[in-house]
């Protein structure tokens, strides 16, 4: 309970008094060192076809949202403290869409990515503030350059969408149910990164929900994450376990990733997996290539394949898909189409489901 509220109050706190002090702050910020925006739109065309009807949609791809931030680095005079300011514009999302509900472009708290002040040195890195559990990211090593589209994450790009039984009814099913890759998230929190030793790097971090309400749940995250390789040659790995202190107990979860690149051909691979303690386990795994077949950029293609099974009891899903992202550099535009067939079968035979697939088709720019 004290640690509870120790977190509670240091990281809600850190991060409110940022939020009512930002207009004061960046205007002193830019007269001492210099403010670095960024951001990035990224519209898509979505159309998902349940084994019945076909819907189509303009929304934000989930992938990677439409967003807008800010860096303040080496503060006050002092080298290694940053902060960092990100958030969401709130427009319609792709994993939000589905067959019964078409969210409204609507920004609210829970679209803050990141409200949160770091300081780094010899002796490591620490996080205060809303920002990445230490399991964030760690089960998506991926150097195939079309997670705009395809990577272990499936359910952002149609992930509220319901399967349909052999009938054509909507069953209560969603995508997001069945193919989930337990990525660590976003959180407020405290963390700690050690420094790299010859390529290796742990983390720890403990936080809870502080941008929306019906979470009163303790996170723990600890992870280890390792970036090696040589002139031909590029790898990297992660392997980290978070747990949940609830109301009814300890929940566990592990996951993990392995991503592979050979720079001369660009041929690249990832595998990932995870588990839940008590129930639910995935396979990934994604072979690509890319290469710069057109003088306004590289392209990049890759074909995936995601397997879950327990999510849901005795339920198992397989999904397929494929990927391609061509980038124009001088526009800072990245092009892409991908599409994705999805099953799911009921072990016991009480129900029967319907296929389904998606497309997508849209472009991310930068500025």
């Amino acid at each position: 309970m004290i640690l509870k509220r120790f977190i509670e109050h240091t990281t809600f706190g850190a991060t409110s008094a940022v939020l009512a002090m930002a207009p004061a702050f960046m205007a002193s910020a830019q007269e001492t060192v210099p403010v670095d925006f960024y951001g990035h739109i990224n519209p898509t065309f979505l159309s998902f076809d349940d084994g019945v009807s076909s819907n189509d949609y303009l929304t934000d791809n989930d992938h990677s949202n439409t967003r807008v931030g800010f860096w303040v680095r080496d503060m006050f005079n002092t080298e290694g403290l940053s902060f960092n300011f990100e958030t969401a514009l709130g427009l319609p999302s792709s994993s939000a869409t589905s067959q019964i509900s078409t969210p409204d472009w609507e920004w609210d708290a829970t679209k803050l990515r990141k409200v949160d002040i770091s300081y780094a040195g010899d002796w490591g890195k620490i996080y205060v503030g809303q920002g990445s559990m230490s399991t964030d990211g760690i089960g998506q090593k991926d150097f195939s350059g079309t997670d705009l589209v395809a990577y272990a994450g499936i359910a952002d790009s149609a992930g509220s969408f319901l399967f349909r039984n052999a009938a054509g009814a909507l069953t209560t099913r969603e995508v997001g149910d069945v193919f989930t890759d337990l990525d660590g998230g976003r959180r407020g929190r405290l963390r700690y990164d050690t420094p790299s030793f010859s390529g290796f790097t742990l983390s720890a971090s403990v936080g809870e929900e502080i941008l929306k309400s019906g979470d009163d749940n303790t996170y723990y995250d600890l992870s280890a994450s390792y970036k090696g390789g040589n002139d031909d040659v590029a790898f990297e790995a992660g392997l980290g376990s978070a747990w949940a202190d609830t109301s009814t107990g300890t929940r566990q979860q592990t996951v993990g990733s392995v991503a592979v690149l050979h720079k001369p051909s660009g041929v690249n691979g990832t595998l990932a997996g995870g588990s839940v303690d008590g129930g639910g386990d995935y396979f990934y795994a994604k072979a690509g290539i890319i290469r710069k077949w057109f003088g306004v950029g590289t392209t990049a293609v890759a074909v995936d394949y995601f397997q879950s099974n327990g999510f849901i009891a005795g339920e198992e899903g397989d999904a397929v898909g494929f990927g391609v992202v061509q980038k124009f550099d001088d526009q800072n535009i990245e092009a892409y189409f991908g599409y994705r067939d999805y099953d799911l079968t009921d072990t016991t035979g009480a129900v029967s489901y319907r296929g389904a697939n998606h497309y997508m088709l849209g472009a991310r720019f930068k500025f």
